[in-house]
């Protein structure tokens, strides 16, 4: 009868004791579970775009995904629609220029490991 596979066989019992690839191994399942961790935490941040001194506001989460957008009465202008898109494209690139820097924060940590333990990426 034929044995399960067991990685602890061949790379050891996880602890990176005696067996550096044990340790790897460890090392690189924790990374995993903290960048799924960061990613999850960064979808659920609310993250808001402005433009025009709040005259224009876009709401979205982590993700990309967009929720609201506001704008202020006094901006509606028939005369004068370019304004108003322009002050909608700058809340819009506010809002991803903040989600950017979200994803920087969250998951600069969780890189900054990776330079210790995998040649190649440090």
């Amino acid at each position: 009868m034929t044995q399960p596979f067991d990685p602890s066989a061949l790379f050891g019992g996880g602890d990176g004791g005696d067996n550096p690839m044990a340790g790897l191994l460890a090392q690189a399942q924790q990374m995993q579970s903290q960048l799924l961790n960061a990613q999850n935490e960064i979808a659920a941040t609310e993250v808001v775009g402005t433009a025009g001194n709040g005259l224009v506001t876009v709401t979205g989460n982590g993700a990309g995904e967009i929720s609201a957008v506001t704008i202020d009465p006094k901006v509606v202008d028939a005369d004068d629609v370019e304004t108003l898109q322009d002050l909608i494209l700058g809340a819009l690139s506010d809002l991803e220029s903040k989600r950017t820097a979200l994803a920087s924060e969250k998951m600069g940590p969780i890189a900054g490991g990776l330079g210790g333990g995998l040649p190649g990426l440090g």
